[in-house]
């Protein structure tokens, strides 16, 4: 079962009528928490695991190996083992990585009915996206196998006027962006995210507001994205 962890904006008393854009964030130790994603008021869903051992230990063999891997693809389930094995090689244990991703992937087409997904895979120096942002697309899902994982805002406690050109050339911190000193969650190596974006109908104005963590120069990332193809 899955826990409801942020309630978001309130219509003031003695306002208007008026369409409320209430948002949660939903979070459970098992994969079905990711359904909840199709619920109006969610904008993240995020699966709570904990990777195996070897499965760790295949990632940051990874890393180890290809310090500079951008590798990405448009896989159905049926060749993301495939496309996985030439991504990242076969030696080691990075078939329990090939496998990993497959089922991921597996569990993204089928929950969003889709024939394909967009992959890729990233391995980090520095922050791909330092800056607080939306995305423009219906849905990403978004893990981090080794290093420091993504950030983002509850709904509530973000100023979106704040976002893009509206920071006037200021830090997020110093914009106003945040509307207090404690509005940055962070999720776990290992947590699979789903994170509505602005292109989910419906959600115009409510996109997940988030970023790279910052990494120091000698903190790694693998990272793994899905996207909607068709």
């Amino acid at each position: 079962m899955s826990n409801m962890a942020i309630n978001n904006e309130r219509q003031t008393a003695g306002a208007p009528p008026r369409h409320i854009l209430s948002r949660y964030s939903f979070e459970g130790n098992t994969a079905d928490v990711l359904s909840d994603i199709y619920r109006e008021d969610t904008n993240m869903a995020i699966w709570q695991r904990t990777l195996s051992d070897k499965l760790a230990v295949a990632a940051e063999d990874i890393l180890r190996r290809k310090p500079h891997l951008k590798a990405s693809s448009i896989v159905s389930p049926e060749t993301a083992v495939s496309t996985a094995n030439e991504m990242i090689g076969l030696e080691g244990n990075a078939s329990l990585f090939s496998e990993d991703i497959a089922q991921l992937v597996d569990m993204f087409c089928c929950l969003f009915d889709l024939r394909r997904a967009g992959l890729r895979i990233t391995a980090l120096d520095r922050a791909m996206c330092p800056r607080f942002h939306v995305d423009r697309v219906p849905c990403r899902l978004i893990t981090t196998y080794v290093g420091h994982a993504t950030e983002w805002i509850p709904h509530e406690l973000v100023d979106r006027a704040k976002l893009g050109i509206g920071n006037q050339g200021q830090s997020d911190d110093a914009s106003g962006l945040l509307k207090n000193s404690h509005a940055i969650h962070q999720l776990k190596r290992g947590d699979v995210a789903l994170l509505k974006g602005e292109q989910w109908e419906g959600n115009e104005g409510a996109g997940l507001v988030h970023r790279s963590p910052s990494i120091s120069m000698t903190a790694r990332r693998l990272v793994l994205t899905l996207d909607f193809i068709d």
